[in-house]
C-alpha cells in the first residue's frame, strides 16, 4: 500500500463530475472483479482512462523504439517524462536551504506530465488539491502556462499547496537524469538518449527561474510498466476487513463490483468477495466504506499466481490502480 494524506472524516461524499467523467468515457461497462462466479469471462470492454482533472493518461504513455527514431530530442524527452510519475526527493531554495514544508511531506508531493487531445500538460499536488496546467518545452527550458486546481480546503497542507504552486509558476529549466548501468549509483545526463526508457527510476532536476531547485524520482506509470492500456471498473470496498482465508490472520479488503449506466445511475451490484492482492495508490483507513475507480491491467502469465479458493478475487492475474475514489462514507 502506498502512503497518502490522511483522510478528513466524511459523512458522505459524492463527486459526480469525477464520475460522470469516467462515464461518458467507459458508459455501461462490465465492472466486475476478474473470474467473480456471477460474471462471464470477457464481457469487459477496454476503456481510455481518463484522470479527475481531465487528462487522458493512456495518451501517448507507450512509445516503442521506432517512434522515438522520429522524434526530436524535445519530443523524446517529453514522451520520456510522460511515462513517469514524478515523487519529490529534495527542494532548496535560492540559498540551497531545504524548504521544510515540503521536505517533510516529499513523499506525497505528486509530479505527472500527460498529452491531452494533442497538448502537453501537466499536474502536480501536495496530496490535497490537483493543480493542472499546459506547459511547453523548449530545449531543456519548460514553460508552465496559467493552470486550473481543485478547490478543497487543505488544513495544514494549505501552506505547502500554495509554495509549490508559486515553484511550479512560470520558467523552469530541466535536467533528465538516469541511474548509471554501472551500478555504482552515478547518474548520467539523459535528455537526448532513447535507453532513458528504460530507466526504473530516472532522476529529474528542476531548477525555478527564482533559483529554486526541486529533485524528483520517477516511477513508471502503470501503462509504461504493463505496456497497455487498463480497463476501467468500479468497486465498492468495505470498512471492514475479513481474513483472507478461512482459518488465517491475515486480513484482506472486501471488494465487490459497481457497474453504472451512462448517466451516472448505478445499474447493479455484484457480490461481496476477498480481494487478496493490493491496489496501488490507495490506503485502507477502516473508517469509510468507498467507490473507487480503478484501472486494471492484466499480467503476464508466468507473473500471475491463481487461487483454489472460490470466496476470493484471482487479484494476482491483474495489477490495479486507484484512479480516484468516488464516494466515502463514515462506516456505521
Amino acid at each position: 500500500m502506498t502512503s497518502s494524506v490522511k483522510k478528513r472524516p466524511i459523512r458522505f461524499t459524492l463527486l459526480p463530475s469525477l464520475l460522470a467523467l469516467s462515464l461518458v468515457i467507459s458508459a455501461c461497462q462490465d465492472a466486475s472483479l476478474p473470474n467473480e462466479s456471477d460474471v462471464q469471462e470477457g464481457n469487459q470492454t477496454s476503456a481510455d482512462a481518463t484522470h479527475d482533472d481531465g487528462i487522458d493518461m493512456n495518451a501517448g504513455a507507450v512509445t516503442d523504439d521506432t517512434q522515438m527514431d522520429k522524434m526530436s530530442d524535445e519530443e523524446k524527452m517529453i514522451a520520456n517524462l510522460s511515462r513517469y510519475r514524478w515523487t519529490l526527493m529534495s527542494v532548496m531554495d535560492k540559498g540551497a536551504q531545504p524548504l521544510n514544508m515540503l521536505t517533510d511531506i516529499k513523499d506525497q508531493v505528486r509530479l505527472s506530465f500527460n498529452q491531452y487531445q494533442g497538448e502537453n500538460t501537466l499536474s502536480y499536488s501536495v496530496g490535497c488539491n490537483t493543480m493542472s496546467a499546459g506547459y511547453q518545452l523548449q530545449g531543456h527550458t519548460l514553460t508552465i502556462e496559467e493552470g486550473m486546481s481543485t478547490k478543497m480546503s487543505c488544513g495544514e497542507l494549505d501552506k505547502a499547496e500554495n509554495s509549490l504552486s508559486q515553484l511550479m509558476q512560470g520558467e523552469s529549466q530541466l535536467t533528465l537524469m538516469k541511474a548509471s548501468s554501472t551500478g555504482h549509483g552515478d547518474a548520467k545526463d539523459n535528455n537526448s538518449q532513447d535507453d532513458s526508457l528504460k530507466s526504473d527510476k530516472p532522476i529529474l532536476t528542476q531548477v525555478t527561474s527564482n533559483g529554486a531547485t526541486l529533485v524528483w524520482e520517477g516511477r513508471l506509470t502503470s501503462q509504461a510498466k504493463y505496456n497497455s492500456k487498463g480497463e476501467t471498473v468500479f468497486w465498492a470496498v468495505s470498512s471492514k476487513m475479513i481474513p483472507c482465508t478461512d482459518n488465517g490472520s491475515e486480513m484482506c479488503l472486501q471488494v465487490k463490483p459497481i457497474t453504472y449506466d451512462d448517466q451516472g445511475i448505478k445499474t447493479s451490484e455484484g457480490k461481496w468477495a476477498v480481494f487478496t492482492g493490493e491496489i496501488d495508490g490507495y490506503q485502507h483507513d477502516g473508517m469509510h466504506d468507498e467507490v473507487l475507480r480503478l484501472q486494471r491491467y492484466p499480467l503476464d502469465s508466468d507473473d500471475s499466481n491463481s487461487t483454489d479458493d472460490s470466496n476470493s478475487t484471482e487479484g494476482e492475474e491483474y495489477a490495479y490502480v486507484l484512479d480516484a475514489v468516488i464516494e466515502s462514507a463514515v462506516a456505521e
